[in-house]
């Protein structure tokens, strides 16, 4: 695979943010049509960008005193 242009890669993150912000709205959207804005990224990167929205995700409830372990992560 090629490395993606300047263009290229601007589109993708442009795209992700979009993919971002619908994901904050998604009772309206089907999974399909919010990662439809992804379409312009390397799959790689998609991967990427998913783990790195769950991280943040996760991030800002640890932060904010809102994650609550699971059953077998307590047990252990």
């Amino acid at each position: 695979m090629a490395a993606p242009s300047m263009k290229e890669r601007q589109a993708c993150w442009g795209a992700r943010d979009e993919y971002w912000k619908c994901d904050e709205h998604t009772e309206m959207l089907s999974v399909q049509e919010v990662r439809s804005h992804l379409n312009k990224c390397p799959q790689q990167w998609i991967k990427y960008f998913d783990k790195r929205r769950d991280y943040l995700k996760f991030k800002e409830k640890f932060e904010a005193g809102e994650f609550q372990p699971s059953k077998t992560t307590e047990n252990s």
